[in-house]
């Protein structure tokens, strides 16, 4: 096996393969994700999954055993506070099986192992068919257990199309899959058609047709076609879905051509740009997201996997549209139901299109770094979005933010910005204000860091402590509602403390993929993926952050682009159970 002894017999428990009626939503089937951490002092830290089906009063039992011996309850009292529990007797080195029931109930919902030490603190490994790293990693039920299991993407390097950044690929990617229990499944090699860069390669993981297994929709190309410098400027290219437990094609659409871009180096800079992502643009069920440019013409198709087909539902591009819709893509995609008719909407930079694949607002800024959607002003109804725009902006609004459903201004900086750059920040980091705090910094002319700030959701300028340079990650990490910052290896609450564990490897993702709500850390080692866990004691108990939609589509989107944390569409400093 090929992950640390803690995560062993994982057995999950998930209701029956029933599609849903005509006219339900497809969600996936989650089981409760239970899992056991050693912690540092070794005790044994276990946490699992509260369900939006779970009824107001529901309570759990832990059972533990050893070796031969018959399991014993260890809570005196059902556990109905929390979802999570501390094994505080426990011997150092010995070897526990924990299995969860519904209060009183003698059915398994769902079984882990553990070891008690500290060499595996705060963490579970899972061992890679090989010794590299890895670039990105799509979180999703590949097998239909109701555990979310992994599809990298290696070896952990980047190449950008503009001709100042470019150089010849080394190697080409491969796709490799991993149950949730480590075991190595399949290895797919994307071929010298694609580049080693993030553009070049997207790719999502995701239940897409609805029969409770993942599929995997990938870009990808055919032999050998890159000139004689190494670029790839001809031969067909692909969006093929991949089939989740054997890496083996099943379906297969022409991407969108790259002939109406321009030709020369900067046509091949712009045509390069090619992106993935996932909705609910019916309100019910999965459609893929296929979108080619960012800085210029811009080309989306949207499909709908029925019956092992890839069928188009609507295609549109900006060749008709008022030049505010040009040169304002992004380095991602979020869907979002931003009119709150039940249909996700694209917030593809600094405009949307409709669930329809009609234009429905832009704001005018151009291309944008990094832009953020979510319930970031509780105050107001509705959803906003939080833009960091790198196009140059002489009169202010380099960093503002907009009510998604019209793209009013609400507010933004008077200030003008040269390129705002990189990822910023837009989480509730701060307690004493509500909603999300927004941080974005600006460049000088070589493009390295100038200045910050730092706004609440009302646009209030605010000290930044040690938020500094472009923008730190941040994680649901302890037991309140606010996130924390991951600086480096260290976690640090704002304005406060440093908190447990120290951080190895490069940073990858951020998820709710295990346990509670709170969201684990993926990193990634020479030959390891390393899955981060609190094992701070909850105070309250929330369903899944994965059975909110607009945050489960940005995990989806997170396997490919430039990475941003995943969003929420309610506040949670205001929601809790």
């Amino acid at each position: 096996m090929r992950i640390a002894w803690l995560s062993l017999s994982l057995v999950a428990w998930c209701s029956g393969a029933e599609l849903p009626m005509p006219g339900a939503v497809v969600h996936e089937r989650l089981g409760r994700a239970l899992v056991a951490v050693p912690t540092q002092d070794s005790k044994v830290y276990l946490s699992w999954r509260l369900l939006e089906a779970d009824p107001p009063g529901v309570a759990f039992d832990l059972y533990r055993s050893a070796g031969a011996e018959a399991p014993k309850k260890l809570n005196e009292q059902p556990i109905a506070k929390t979802t999570d529990f501390l094994d505080a007797n426990t011997a150092p080195g010995a070897h526990y099986a924990y299995t969860l029931r519904l209060a009183g109930k003698a059915d398994d919902l769902d079984r882990t192992a553990a070891k008690a030490g500290e060499s595996l603190a705060g963490h579970i490994s899972v061992r890679l068919n090989g010794s590299h790293t890895f670039q990105k990693v799509g979180i999703a039920d590949l097998d239909g257990d109701g555990r979310y299991d992994f599809v990298i993407k290696q070896p952990n390097t980047n190449i950008d199309p503009w001709h100042l950044y470019w150089k010849r690929s080394e190697t080409p990617y491969k796709l490799e899959a991993y149950r949730s229990d480590g075991t190595f499944l399949w290895s797919h090699d994307l071929g010298w058609a694609i580049e080693t860069g993030i553009w070049y390669s997207p790719y999502v993981v995701y239940d897409l047709d609805g029969d409770g297994k993942a599929e995997v929709a990938v870009k990808t190309g055919e032999d050998d076609p890159r000139d004689a410098d190494g670029r790839v400027q001809s031969g067909p290219e692909y969006l093929t879905i991949l089939d989740a437990m054997t890496g083996k094609p099943r379906a297969r659409v022409d991407w969108p051509s790259r002939e109406p871009f321009m030709k020369g180096q900067h046509g091949y800079n712009y045509a390069s740009r090619n992106q993935l992502g996932v909705a609910y643009l019916n309100g019910r069920t999965p459609s893929l997201i296929v979108e080619r440019g960012t800085y210029n013409l811009i080309v989306v198709v949207a499909y709908d996997l029925r019956d092992g087909k890839l069928v188009e539902r609507w295609r549109w591009s900006n060749e008709k549209e008022p030049r505010t819709y040009w040169g304002a893509g992004a380095h991602w995609l979020h869907a979002a139901d931003v009119d709150s008719d039940g249909r996700d909407e694209l917030v593809l930079g600094s405009f949307v299109l409709d669930d329809n694949g009609k234009a429905l607002w832009a704001t005018g800024l151009g291309h944008p770094d990094h832009a953020y959607v979510g319930d970031l002003d509780p105050a107001r109804p509705g959803l906003e979005i939080y833009f960091g725009i790198e196009t140059r902006q002489a009169k202010g609004n380099g960093m503002c933010m907009v009510d998604a459903a019209t793209g009013k201004f609400l507010w933004g900086i008077a200030k003008p910005t040269r390129h705002v750059h990189s990822c910023g920040l837009c989480s509730d980091i701060d307690p004493r204000f509500p909603g999300a705090e927004c941080y974005s910094a600006d460049t000088d002319e070589k493009k390295n860091f100038a200045w910050s700030l730092m706004h609440t959701a009302k646009g209030e300028v605010i000290e930044q402590d040690e938020v500094k340079g472009f923008g730190p990650r941040t994680v649901y990490w302890d037991a309140d509602p606010q996130r924390e910052l991951i600086l480096g290896s260290r976690i640090r609450k704002f304005r406060g403390a440093e908190l447990p564990p120290k951080l190895e490897g490069a940073f990858v993702a951020v998820a709710d993929i295990l346990g509670d709500w709170r969201e684990e850390i993926i990193t990634t080692l020479p030959g390891e993926m390393r899955i981060y866990i609190t094992t701070i004691p909850a105070r309250d108990r929330r369903v899944c952050l994965m059975r909110d939609r607009l945050y489960r589509m940005d995990v989806v989107m997170a396997a490919m682009g430039y990475y941003q944390v995943p969003m929420l569409s309610y506040d949670a400093a205001s929601r809790g159970r």
